[in-house]
């Protein structure tokens, strides 16, 4: 809805009876037995309305109108809620249909002075907001952890009854129960954002490690930052694909992406990788870290070979469907990076700075298609595990860069796979 337009004052406002926001709640104790009873049945059932409506549009409506109903001589009813952004007030409910009817400056008072309070205007004063020359009304802020939410008030265009104490106090109650409903939805809405983005975030990590990243959120030990470690980088990349894609049209070319990062990305979950990145067609993956692995360099090495295995069980499949296939070069080292996560409490993102990175992408496009190059930082860790060879990377300002061509794990060293 639409925020509703402020009505002109005309005259002074002659407050009355004022109740602080945070004064003792409503009770029936010396209100008349039947009125008593109308003022507890609208309390018990509001908190029945907050389960079994889904919009608070809704449930604001319901506020009003049984408000409306209950007290005396009250015929309009509003409730107005703060813009959590820009602080407006923003029209959610109001009795009858029509124009609704509502000083803003009034509202504006409730919130400033956080307290409810009873107003009429003199018989010998007009206002735009009535036909008759008396008009009597109430005021009461929705406040919930001393922050003031909105505003609700009634009013009577009519002279036959004025407000009292104990409609202001029934007022109050009202309001609080729909500070709490408002509050309750807001924190709904945080939670679910809160959980999409943090979906979105896991989505980049294996189960084991979404697990622990989970707990972690949940007692709200997953903050930003970063620690400086040694972890192992593996850096993936489909061997001619810009001239391969050149010739397809761009749905076959996501189609035939999504095929191969599928089953990439499982073999690096299954290894407790994680997916740092997708850059075009490459995939940037780290072992070691968000958390900690003595097993990180052999898994990452295992993790390589099993991901060359798997390109050629797709490229297989991928043949006898008459499909387009690819190869893919790997190339993987392990050092000390900046690791963690950055950005802000919206947008958080997991990511690794260094030079390792660096050179492990120097690795990835030397190595030919099938090919796994391995770093000497990373082979003097994995040498009694692992069947390599010596190479050398040709570079434009480094000379030649000392690599190992793995070969394969040997049987005896356990490692998984």
């Amino acid at each position: 809805m639409a925020p509703p337009e402020p009505l002109e004052e005309e005259g002074p406002l002659e407050v009355g009876q004022s109740i602080a926001a945070d004064a003792p709640m409503f009770s029936p104790l010396g209100v008349a037995p039947a009125r008593a009873v109308q003022h507890l049945a609208l309390l018990y059932d509001l908190p029945l309305q907050f389960a079994q409506q889904a919009r608070l549009e809704s449930l604001m409506q319901i506020i009003v109108e049984r408000l409306v109903a209950v007290i005396p001589g009250a015929f309009r009813g509003v409730l107005l809620i703060r813009d959590r952004a820009t602080q407006q007030l923003l029209l959610k409910a109001h009795v009858p249909p029509g124009r609704p009817s509502v000083s803003m400056t009034l509202a504006q008072r409730a919130i400033d002075k956080r307290e409810g309070f009873i107003w009429q205007r003199g018989e010998d004063l007009t206002a735009s907001i009535q036909e008759t020359s008396c008009l009597s009304g109430m005021y009461a802020p929705l406040v919930w952890e001393n922050e003031v939410l909105g505003v609700i008030c009634v009013d009577n265009p009519s002279c036959e009854r004025f407000f009292d104490e104990e409609d202001l106090k029934l007022l109050l109650a009202v309001a609080r129960y729909a500070a709490m409903a408002v509050a309750n939805r807001r924190l709904q809405e945080d939670l679910q954002q809160n959980a999409a983005l943090l979906a979105r975030l896991l989505t980049n990590f294996s189960p084991k490690i979404r697990d622990n990243l989970l707990k972690k959120a949940r007692t709200g030990k997953l903050r930003l930052g970063g620690e400086k470690s040694e972890v192992t980088i593996l850096y993936s990349d489909i061997r001619g694909f810009t001239r391969m894609s050149a010739a397809m049209d761009a749905g076959d070319v996501v189609e035939m992406l999504n095929h191969y990062f599928a089953a990439l990305v499982n073999v690096i979950f299954h290894y407790d990788g994680t997916v740092d990145k997708f850059v075009g067609d490459a995939i940037l993956a780290v072992f070691g870290s968000p958390e900690p692995d003595p097993r990180q360099h052999e898994n990452a090495v295992q993790s390589a070979l099993e991901m060359q295995a798997a390109v050629n069980r797709l490229n297989d499949e991928r043949r006898a469907r008459g499909l387009p296939t690819c190869d893919m070069g790997i190339g993987i080292n392990s050092g000390e990076v900046l690791h963690g996560f950055i950005g802000s409490a919206e947008r958080m993102e997991f990511t690794v700075i260094g030079d390792v990175v660096n050179k492990t992408a120097r690795y990835c496009d030397a190595a030919q298609p099938g090919e796994i190059l391995i770093g000497p930082e990373l082979y003097q860790r994995v040498w009694r595990s692992v069947v390599a060879e010596p190479a050398s990377i040709p570079t434009k300002h480094e000379g030649n860069l000392p690599a190992y061509r793995v070969k394969g794990i040997k049987s005896e060293s356990g490692a998984k796979g």
